[in-house]
């Protein structure tokens, strides 16, 4: 046991270094790269000769667009940590819940290092076939304070990239909460530049960038119901059946540990989503405002039809369901928020809450281990959100959309359901094959024992509640202190149920 936990180090950390090398390459070749400043003109070089017409006048930034997507990114990043975070660690297991948050908190430090350079290039660099984005904005090389018009006219192309990130950000977070409490921190991390290189990039130029295949056919996703939550929900359902079930799963309770811990990150995620939605309209406007109160009207309509569908069949609604219901009508409104009123957004989060909730309820049912429901929350929410996008849109609502079926226009169901499953099978496809190149590096899943002590001390050896701290370096070394303190940990979480 010994001699393989040591071969597993040295496997992370050589990967550590390589990526390292790799990174630091891709850095200076980026700065290798850069164009020479021109020269001086010589002393009394003759002026050169006026244009023959004028070029044309560079877009005004908006100051007020531009404070206003500021603080919307600054939302949006706030919905990763603390907000999903909290989400996710207070229904784990008390032996997870660092590990839980480990996964949201060290995922914004890695993507946000990959976004500068070369996700943010693949992302919505300049088109290659409809398919991805090309590399000449590796390193943000020609990303700077002047607009782009393509994206958005009225504030720094800066400010447009850093939103974009904190969307790169939260996507692969949300599938942690799939396999949670068994897989390996070096295999997370592996997994998470890999899914966010080749899925994540991608399926962002396909849907947002400027020539993609799916902008193109004029498939609607306002804020990422597509590239955010089906993406994340679909990954996570490859990962749930590949990295296996959590050792006692359907045998042995696994009870949240910490239900207020939940509701506070599904309050600051509520928050924090007018920034996602809202934000995305990438200007302080009218479309801005209608975005922000469908998306509050979405989440209220689905925390009460998910309490009250949980009512009915199980006797009693439950502050769990309520704080899962209003972030399944979260997900569902976004690729919609953009496109529809009021009314519509109601219909959309109530059916939200209502079917999500029955779809968490499958997953026992199929055999599948998904352990904080990102398949029935994030999955279905967001396949139903992008559906229903094709029914409710309205051009009254915002011009540069279309019309949904109910609205004469049948065509734009059809894009949308093309949208859905493109998306199921970039995602499906590039996870099995992420995930087996994972496996063969690094392995999926820690040991049985690990996973028995819990991944806060057999990960990070530390705990989260421990009385005088919770570090526990001396457990590191893989000496017979750290198979005391596992076994120790067995006792309690044995007593604990």
């Amino acid at each position: 046991m010994e001699r393989e936990r040591r071969r597993h180090t040295v496997k992370a950390m050589t990967l550590a270094v390589a990526v390292l090398v790799v990174l630091c390459a891709a850095v200076g070749a980026v700065f290798a790269q850069q164009p020479a400043a021109p020269a001086a003109p010589a002393p009394g070089a003759a002026a050169p000769a006026a244009p023959a017409a004028a070029a044309p006048a560079t877009p005004a930034i908006d100051k007020g667009d531009t404070a206003w997507m500021l603080t919307s990114s600054a939302l949006v990043l706030m919905m990763t940590a603390p907000g999903l975070a909290l989400f996710y660690a207070g229904m784990v297991r008390q032996k997870n819940a660092l590990a839980t948050l480990m996964h949201s908190f060290i995922i914004m430090a890695v993507i946000s290092i990959q976004w500068v350079l070369w996700g943010y290039s693949l992302a919505f660099g300049p088109d290659r076939g409809g398919v991805i984005g090309g590399l000449e904005w590796l390193g943000l090389r020609g990303v700077g304070a002047e607009p782009f018009p393509a994206y958005a006219k009225t504030i720094p192309h800066t400010v447009f990239m850093l939103f974009q990130m904190m969307f790169a950000i939260i996507t692969p977070a949300l599938i942690t909460g799939a396999f949670a409490e068994r897989k390996k921190f070096s295999a997370f991390l592996l997994f998470t530049v890999l899914w966010a290189t080749f899925v994540y990039d991608p399926l962002a130029h396909w849907v947002w960038g400027d020539g993609g295949w799916l902008r193109t056919l004029g498939a609607l996703d306002f804020a990422g119901g597509t590239v955010v939550h089906i993406s994340s929900g679909v990954s996570a359902l490859v990962c749930a059946i590949m990295i296996g079930r959590r050792k006692g799963f359907g045998h042995q309770p696994m009870q949240p540990h910490n239900l207020p811990m939940t509701v506070i990150g599904a309050g600051l995620l509520w928050f924090g989503w007018f920034g996602f939605n809202a934000g995305s309209a990438l200007e302080a406007s009218g479309l801005a405002a209608s975005a922000f109160l469908a998306t509050n009207t979405a989440a209220a309509a689905a925390a009460l039809g998910w309490m009250f569908t949980e009512w009915m069949t199980r006797g009693k609604p439950t502050v769990l369901g309520a704080a899962s219901g209003a972030v399944a009508g979260l997900v569902a409104i976004t690729p919609a928020s953009g496109f529809v009123g009021p009314m519509a957004s109601i219909v959309i989060g109530a059916l939200a809450g209502a079917v999500c909730y029955s779809a968490c309820n499958l997953k026992s049912r199929l055999g599948y281990d998904d352990s904080l429901d990102v398949v029935g929350v994030h999955g279905v929410g967001g396949t139903w959100g992008a559906i229903a996008t094709g029914l409710f849109a309205s051009k009254a609502v915002n011009e540069a959309g279309a019309d949904g079926l109910f609205y004469g226009n049948p065509g734009q169901l059809w894009n949308q359901i093309v949208a859905v499953a493109a998306t199921y099978a970039l995602a499906i496809v590039m996870t099995v094959v992420i995930l087996k190149v994972v496996d063969a590096v690094l392995g999926l899943r820690v040991s049985e024992e690990e996973e028995v002590a819990g991944l806060d001390l057999s990960q990070h050896s530390e705990t989260a509640y421990a009385l005088g701290g919770g570090s526990y370096s001396e457990f590191s070394s893989g000496g017979g202190a750290f198979q005391e303190a596992m076994r120790a940990a067995e006792v309690k979480a044995r007593t604990a149920h």
